[in-house]
This record gives structure tokens, C-alpha cells and sequence, in this order.
């Protein structure tokens, strides 16, 4: 089974050869280096920038205005934050021109906690990217929806943006892409390429197939009747871990929605589950002021107030300027699997 990272260079692979992506570039994005996680080896289309993220963000929309269909990554979503101001302009072209102006931009940048990354490469960056009306923002949880989700995101005609969670880039999937082999260690033969002499590797991509994982549509991993838990990335295969762990120890089941958008994102999958199960843990690792998740806190109320158990639940990252880089510090700052099980019993033992 392929590693999301893996999962995404074949995805690119495929967008360049069949899905007309005219450009792949950012900073280390071309060879030798194929990019700091990888993304991006032996890509025809991909090159290297300056170590500029305005001047990625300013590329890529002139090439999209120029009729070309660009893949730009931000190597950390931690230096996204200084251009703002330009995905605040790509995301309202298309409403500005009446939709007469595509802009067929796919932006990617790995996102999140795991990696030990310290002050400036732990950032989360969904809640920020949820505010820029106009793009829409995907975040996959493993590798067969990264796959999916990247190719939704190369054919569509608005600004999309594809948040990898650090942590989970190496975590191998447990399905298979559409064309992959399943020997693993072929896989690697095929298109990672080696860590010394490169320069004149070339991959042997597998026939790979196209795989659509509609934007805004959810996923429910886990199904039942007891609580609703809402996640999404890294905190995903955690919060499912969880449940696996009340239904063992209490018989409690758990419906574990993995959000895969956070905009658009899948509405009627969370208010029917909250209608079903009335209680409710939602579970990122953004910080807690003004976090996505406090969106959806709000809409449930606001939709199921009458439904609702007992009083839904939000757990969040610690709001401190940054994630230190002691490993104490990490795991202390942003949700883990204890603090999740604690919050998923507490929320299924308060009475109603």
C-alpha cells in the first residue's frame, strides 16, 4: 500500500498526464530534491522557484489567468501566513468576474503538529484557511483519499487548497490506489527515487487510474449510536483508535466522521449522525480561539439544540504562540490519544 505522500506524487503524476497540469513548482519542488517530504520526485512538469511564497502565490495565479493549470506548494503551511493578502485575492476572482475568470489553482502545503517541527514548521492552518471565501480547502486523513481529493482538486475551476498532515505522510494506506501494485517494496523501486546519485533516475510510474473523491463529501469511518466524533487529518486515525477503545471497554459505539473538507463541507452527514446520537466531540488540532471547529460547535447548536443529549464538545490545541520543539512540549500542546479518550468518556458519561 502506498504512504499519502506517495499516494499524492501519483496523483500529480496523473494530473500532469492526463488532467493537463501545465506546472508543479515551489521551493526544492523540482530535482534533485523532489521536495522536502518528497511530493514532488520525478514529476515532468515540476521546477523550482525562488524561496519567495508571495512570488509562488503571484505565479501560479498568472499562470492560471494565462490558461495553464498549476500545482504550487508552500513547503510549510507556517510561512503561508505571510500571503494571506494574495489567497485573499485568488480566492474572489471568479466572483468578481461573475465566473466568467477560471482559476484553477491547486495550492499544497503540509500542515500540523508530529514532525518535532518546533516554532515554524507545527502550525495548523485550516481555521486561517477557512476564512478565505472562495477557495475550497481539503484535508485528507490517508492515502487512498488523498489520491481522490488531489485529483478533484486539479480539475476544478476554482482556487483549491490541499492541506497534508505532517504527521501522517509516511503512514502507509490500507487500500490501494487505483493502479498501484501491491508489492510495497516494488512501489518504491517504481518511484522513490534513491537517496544518492538521482540526477539521472526516472520513475516507472504504474498504470495508474483516475479516482475522484468528491469535494465536501465526508466519510464515515465508524458507525454507531452512542456519540458523534468529527475530525479530520491527524487527529482522525486517533479519534477512531478512541472509539475502537470505549467500544471494547464500555460497549459504547461511536459514529467517527472524517471531514475530509472543511469547505465545503458535509452538512448533512454531520446533522444526521447528531441527530442520531445526540452527543457530539469535535477534534482538531488548530488552536481552541477561534478554531474551525468552533464553526461547527456553533452550527450544530444552532441546528440541533433540541436534539442534542448533553452539551457538545470541542477538543482543540493549547492557544500558545507556537509548538517547542521537546517532544514533551509536542504532545503536551495538541490533541493525542489520552486526551481524546478522556474527552470521548467524559462526553458518554454525563447524563442527560
Amino acid at each position: 500500500m502506498a504512504t499519502l505522500v506517495q499516494a499524492v506524487r501519483m496523483a500529480l503524476h496523473y494530473g500532469e498526464t492526463y488532467l493537463g497540469v501545465t506546472d508543479i513548482f515551489g521551493e526544492d519542488v523540482g530535482p534533485p530534491l523532489g521536495g522536502v517530504f518528497t511530493a514532488t520526485q520525478g514529476l515532468k512538469t515540476a521546477w523550482n522557484s525562488p524561496l519567495d511564497e508571495r512570488g509562488i502565490i503571484g505565479t501560479a495565479m498568472g499562470i492560471a489567468y494565462a490558461g495553464g493549470r498549476p500545482v504550487a506548494e508552500i513547503q510549510f503551511c507556517d510561512y503561508g501566513f505571510n500571503t494571506i493578502d494574495l489567497l485573499k485575492v485568488a480566492g474572489n476572482q471568479r466572483w468578481a468576474g461573475a465566473g466568467n475568470y477560471e482559476m484553477p489553482i491547486v495550492l499544497m502545503t503540509p500542515s500540523g503538529s508530529g514532525i518535532r517541527g518546533s516554532l515554524y514548521h507545527s502550525h495548523s492552518f485550516e481555521s486561517w484557511a477557512s476564512r478565505l471565501a472562495g477557495w475550497k480547502i481539503v484535508m485528507p486523513s490517508n492515502a487512498l483519499d488523498a489520491y481522490g481529493l488531489m485529483l478533484s482538486a486539479i480539475v476544478d475551476p476554482n482556487p483549491v487548497m490541499v492541506l497534508l498532515p505532517k504527521a501522517l505522510l509516511r503512514v502507509r494506506g490500507e487500500q490501494l490506489i487505483p493502479g498501484e501494485p501491491e508489492d510495497q517494496q516494488l512501489l518504491r523501486e517504481m518511484i522513490d527515487a534513491p537517496v544518492k546519485n538521482r540526477e539521472n533516475w526516472q520513475p516507472r510510474w504504474p498504470p495508474l487510474k483516475e479516482y475522484y473523491v468528491p469535494i465536501g463529501r465526508a466519510s464515515l469511518v465508524r458507525t454507531g449510536d452512542d456519540a458523534t466524533i468529527i475530525s479530520y487529518g491527524r487527529t482522525l486515525p486517533l479519534c477512531v483508535e478512541a472509539a475502537k477503545r470505549v467500544e471494547e471497554t464500555r460497549g459504547a459505539k461511536c459514529d467517527v466522521i472524517d471531514l475530509r473538507s472543511i469547505f465545503p463541507y458535509d452538512w448533512k452527514a454531520i446533522s444526521k449522525s447528531v441527530q442520531k446520537t445526540g452527543r457530539v466531540l469535535i477534534v482538531n488540532e488548530d488552536t481552541e480561539v477561534t478554531n474551525f471547529g468552533e464553526h461547527l460547535l456553533r452550527r450544530v447548536i444552532d441546528h440541533h439544540f433540541y436534539d442534542l443529549l448533553v452539551r457538545p464538545r470541542l477538543l482543540a490545541g493549547q492557544h500558545v504562540p507556537g509548538i517547542g520543539l521537546n517532544q514533551n512540549y509536542e504532545q503536551n500542546t495538541v490533541p493525542q490519544l489520552p486526551s481524546i479518550l478522556r474527552e470521548l468518556e467524559a462526553l458518554l458519561d454525563e447524563p442527560a
